[in-house]
């Protein structure tokens, strides 16, 4: 069994009760989190991007004892400031306790607050719980999508605020391509610029054969 928490905007924690894994872990000033970094604990801390919205407290986390893994800029970026990092990049594959994960291409941009160059934006695919798991990060649609369906996913975490990311409707395009089990909207109503209507979203998903869920951030649900 697998436990997946929304923290809210992207950050999604997961684990199956001996791996905790932490993605974008944005809590500190992000308006929908209902829990302070305090309270989180993670073994292993997905970032996908170096936007401050994903990268948010991932160096406090990993000084808390988590393993950071993403791009060789963000890990050589983490590992100067005290982090232990885990250096990869796309294409690549990391094995754990309980599982793997893979990182996958996103069309995207990737800085730090400071201006620094975060490397290539990512997603990665999971596997955990015996779930396989896709979070797409900050991403256009784009039709190598349809190669990672081709893994056969659980569950697929897409950005649908539109602005800078796509929006409702490419979504569902790349649902037609990922082809998951299970679907749940991310990076949306944070701020007014990424406005939408999760439920609404997952009502069509729905109707395309895939279970859609949006999470109220806070809220948790057994894989």
């Amino acid at each position: 069994m697998l436990e997946l928490r929304y923290i809210g905007h992207s950050a999604v924690y997961l684990s199956d009760g001996t791996t905790r894994i932490v993605i974008d872990p944005f809590i500190t000033g992000n308006p929908k989190a209902t829990v302070g970094v305090e309270a989180v604990e993670a073994d292993l801390i997905l970032v996908t991007h170096a936007h401050g919205d994903h990268w948010g407290d991932a160096l406090t986390l990993s000084k808390k004892g988590g393993l950071l893994v993403s791009t060789a800029e963000i890990a050589a970026y983490a590992e100067q400031r005290g982090a232990r990092v885990q250096s990869m990049n796309i294409g690549g594959t990391y094995k754990f306790k309980g599982g793997w994960l893979k990182w996958t291409p996103a069309w995207h941009s990737s800085s730090f607050p400071d201006g620094t160059y975060g490397g290539m934006p990512m997603g990665v695919v999971l596997e955990l719980g015996g779930k396989r798991i896709y979070h797409a990060g900050d991403t256009a649609l784009f039709s190598d999508m349809r190669l990672i369906g081709e893994m056969g996913l659980d569950l697929a975490l897409l950005p649908i605020g539109d602005n800078w990311t796509m929006g409702p409707d490419d979504a569902l395009k790349a649902l037609e391509l990922l082809r998951p089990k299970q679907v749940m909207p991310i990076h949306y109503n944070t701020f007014p610029p990424i406005a939408q209507d999760g439920a609404a979203f997952a009502s069509k998903a729905t109707l395309m054969g895939i279970e859609g869920m949006a999470l109220a951030p806070g809220e948790s649900r057994n894989l």
